[in-house]
């Protein structure tokens, strides 16, 4: 399976669809809501009446009442058989409220699921960028060496015809082998950000996994839409985003907490059905013992009863628990005011990062075609001998330097502009 998988390249869609799937915490709280399915099968069918049955065999040794009103040493035994149901005709509203809330729990145990979904897309996304920006500060690295191989050349020739001293060309191939270090270092840590890709997908085998790398377009024009005030994002996230839904609904399941510690004040009835008989045996005196069949057929008897329990006094256990449902709504709705409070947080610095990354890369750009020029003079001069090696490798360096400034700052604009659209509700995508 994984061999399949290896040989193709993973677009960011593919990535974070197989990481939620495979995600040993998505899992965990996947089996968390199918727990709470059960606790709302389980609280449904509190609703129904139980059904068991009982056996039990006795024996009794030395002086008992015997059938003619005294006192004997005898030996008998006894079977009793029995079969009862009881239910609950009311219970304080308790059942109807322990329904709802554990219906309250399982949505909020889904949110909490959606959250983790949500949370692990968003670093799927950045480990993705991540890969892309190593895989194009390579690409420059490696074109900068192909450059210095090239100026190799060129030296030799401008030794050979005396416009510059051999030296010059000692400097060149340092230069290149710079150059080379630097491709070695570019393609580690490129290797490393498919790696940590790899691992947040759960891959168990990724010796040759790759990314398709998409078409970015127009970074600036496609991406500066989602760069919205912080209010205008927040007034549509406080309405969708999951942690905020869950939180909600933990507050309202609370409140049902409290009707369930109430329904402790209020009195239950509830009925009893059942059928008992029995079969007696005297090893004493074995004339007196009736067939089995006959006394079946003779002792069966059946029961229906009714029982009120009105609560009067239970050391104060009941008020107790209702107190402490009221401090939980309280802390309930607490969490969830700080909930919202650390969303339009969250809100404001990711606006604030995404501004000055635009601001950044936009100013990136300029760098590069300053530096762009300045590097296309002084290659200019060193073709034909007026500039040294060093003027020349100053030149691209500031080259190299503005190139990879230009790189980070692309990716980062991006990803703070996806940042943006996630809490936006928008989904992710390149």
């Amino acid at each position: 399976m994984y061999a399949q998988q290896d040989a193709k390249k993973w677009t960011l869609a593919e990535c974070i669809n197989y990481a939620i799937e495979h995600n040993i915490d998505i899992r965990r709280l996947e089996l968390n809501k199918q727990n709470a399915k059960i606790d709302v099968n389980t609280a449904k069918m509190s609703r129904l009446p139980n059904l068991n049955a009982n056996v039990g065999q006795n024996w009794n040794f030395g002086r008992g009442l015997a059938e003619n009103n005294t006192y004997e040493n005898q030996t008998l035994s006894s079977t009793n058989l029995g079969i009862n149901s009881s239910t609950s005709i009311f219970t304080g509203f308790r059942i109807s409220n322990e329904i709802e809330k554990s219906k309250l729990d399982l949505e909020a145990a889904t949110q909490s699921l959606e959250k983790a979904k949500d949370d692990l897309a968003l670093n799927i996304a950045y480990l993705f960028l991540e890969v892309l920006f190593n895989r194009e500060i390579l690409k420059v690295n490696e074109e900068q060496l192909t450059l210095s191989l090239s100026q190799i050349e060129r030296t030799e020739q401008l030794v050979e015809v005396g416009k510059v001293p051999g030296s010059q060309l000692y400097d060149v191939k340092a230069l290149a082998a710079k150059d080379e270090v630097s491709v070695v270092k570019a393609q580690n840590n490129l290797q490393l950000s498919l790696l940590n890709l790899a691992q947040s997908l759960e891959l168990e085998r990724h010796t040759s996994f790759d990314i398709a790398s998409p078409e970015l377009g127009d970074v600036f024009g496609d991406n500066i839409q989602s760069i919205l005030p912080p209010t205008t994002i927040y007034d549509n996230a406080v309405g969708f985003k999951p942690q905020v839904k869950e939180q909600e609904l933990r507050a309202e399941s609370a409140k049902k907490t409290l009707r369930i510690a109430q329904s402790g004040y209020m009195p239950t009835l509830g009925l009893g059905l059942g059928y008992n008989n029995g079969y007696y045996y005297n090893y004493s005196n074995k004339l007196y013992n009736v067939p089995f069949a006959d006394q079946i057929q003779n002792n069966g008897g059946q029961y229906i009863s009714l029982s009120l329990n009105i609560p009067i006094f239970n050391r104060f256990a009941v008020k107790n628990q209702v107190r402490a449902a009221k401090l939980n709504i309280e802390n309930q709705q607490l969490a969830l005011e700080n909930v919202k409070k650390n969303l339009f947080k969250e809100i404001q610095t990711a606006y604030l990062n995404a501004i000055a990354s635009q601001e950044t890369y936009l100013a990136s750009n300029k760098s590069v075609e300053a530096s762009q020029e300045s590097f296309r003079y002084a290659e200019e001069r060193y073709q034909i001998g007026k500039s040294s090696v060093f003027e020349f490798n100053e030149a691209r360096t500031r080259l190299i330097q503005s190139l990879s400034e230009q790189i980070q700052a692309k990716y980062d604009f991006i990803f703070r502009s996806k940042i943006l659209d996630f809490y936006n509700g928008l989904p992710i995508r390149l």
